[in-house]
């Protein structure tokens, strides 16, 4: 398939990350960048093996934080990493549904764009 005229953005391709991720505040942006990062590597092939410098250098940070990122992922029930043995790269599951996962909801102002001065009581 080819797209004409595709501008250098188009033409590598997009990520889409789930809202429940992007808008969750206890997950550090860190984390919701490795989690893209997983997304990219694997939608157009069904799985992948990113090892941790490759995920390091596509995050522009370094193994060691790459490593406490995987370990929130995991923790939050987002990801599930299977070792593969001694010098090959690690299985990684992506869990779009997410069990027993508590949803943060954010407090609502009760003064909003809709409302009316004398629709707030103090």
């Amino acid at each position: 398939m080819e797209f004409k005229g595709a501008d250098p953005v188009s033409r590598e391709g997009f990520v889409q990350v789930p809202v429940f991720i992007m808008r969750n505040p206890n997950l550090s942006f860190g984390a919701k960048t490795v989690y893209a990062l997983f997304i990219s590597y694997g939608w157009n092939n069904d799985f992948c093996f990113p090892g941790q410098d490759t995920l390091a250098k596509h995050a522009g940070t370094t193994r060691v934080r790459i490593t406490q990122l995987i370990s929130e992922l995991q923790k939050a029930g987002l990801i599930e990493v299977r070792r593969r043995g001694q010098g090959k790269t690690n299985f990684y599951t992506i869990n779009f549904r997410v069990k027993n996962a508590k949803v943060v909801r954010p407090e609502v102002n009760r003064l909003t764009s809709r409302s009316k001065p004398g629709d707030i009581k103090m």
